[in-house]
């Protein structure tokens, strides 16, 4: 899922933090080639806000994820996750529900980054609209996970003032074209093109963008459509290979040691088939993926 598309390090947003735990122990124990995994654990909603597309998984697995109805409650939960090992939190400013979109009350959102910021643990934040945007806004949210094509387009003066709230955005472009699979044809036409704007947008203000594609929640492992999406909306080879590279490096406080080539880093490399200046696509034709001198995937 990672490897084979040229992956050496991952920030996982949503899943069990036990489950993931014991994954990454079975790869930093070399007992399987994998990348080093970076995790938020089980993320944190408001009161009714499991996200209607994961109730039936969480039933049928048997998972408990609580709501988080109180600062008290939020703050402790924060503790405890970082305590087991969680290297950042996730929040769901938004939730899809039955009857519409929920929004994480502001309090509620803002006790959950001060207490992860407490600790050095960066905020990502799941939205599903503007109002979800201006919560992650003011509760000092560090990522947003993902553009949000069901509301307005992004103006120049909307994403200056994400960019002056010194936040990252996750587009994963190819969410959308999923998400809007089997619709009206021109529905999902204008559906990406709204997103491709607001990538656009965000990203001709200057904030810095983490590649990624919710894979694992989708099961597009081909890396191959995102970079042509993201390249469509504007974002050149120079971007992109920032968007997986530096971009995250300095994000994440790895800049001394990741995210470049150059004498005393850690050995992580990608080799590709192609190059990625003259097709953005070529990003996602790996040869060999090497992390920290050792070769973790091969094309036969």
């Amino acid at each position: 899922m990672f490897t084979r598309w040229g992956f050496t390090t991952v920030f996982d947003i949503a899943s069990v933090l036990q489950n993931t735990t014991l994954i990454r122990r079975r790869i930093e124990s070399s007992e399987v080639n994998g990348p080093k995994i970076l995790t938020v654990g089980e993320p944190l909603w408001g009161k009714g806000g499991t996200p209607i597309y994961i109730k039936d998984f969480l039933g049928a697995n048997h998972i408990s994820i609580p709501d988080v109805e109180s600062a008290a409650q939020a703050t402790g939960r924060v503790r405890q996750q970082i305590h087991d090992g969680a290297d950042g939190i996730k929040i769901f400013a938004n939730s899809i529900e039955q009857d519409g979109i929920l929004t994480m009350p502001l309090d509620l959102a803002k006790a959950i980054v001060d207490e992860a910021h407490r600790a050095g643990k960066p905020v990502f934040a799941h939205v599903s609209n503007n109002q979800g945007i201006e919560v992650a806004v003011q509760s000092g949210v560090d990522i947003l996970a993902h553009t949000t094509p069901v509301d307005d387009l992004w103006s120049p003066p909307f994403a200056e003032r994400l960019k002056a709230a010194n936040m990252a955005l996750t587009p994963t472009l190819t969410l959308w074209e999923v998400e809007y699979k089997g619709s009206d044809p021109d529905e999902l036409k204008t559906g990406m093109g709204r997103a491709a704007q607001q990538l656009r947008a965000f990203s001709q203000a200057g904030g810095q963008i983490l590649f990624g594609t919710d894979v694992g929640y989708i099961e597009r492992f081909d890396t191959s459509e995102e970079y042509a999406w993201i390249s469509r909306a504007g974002m050149g080879f120079q971007q992109i290979l920032a968007s997986l590279t530096t971009n995250p490096a300095q994000r994440f406080g790895h800049s001394t040691h990741s995210g470049r080539i150059a004498k005393g880093m850690d050995g992580d490399l990608v080799v590709l088939q192609a190059d990625p200046a003259q097709d953005a696509i070529a990003f996602s034709k790996v040869r060999y993926t090497v992390r920290a001198g050792k070769v973790i995937y091969s094309k036969k």
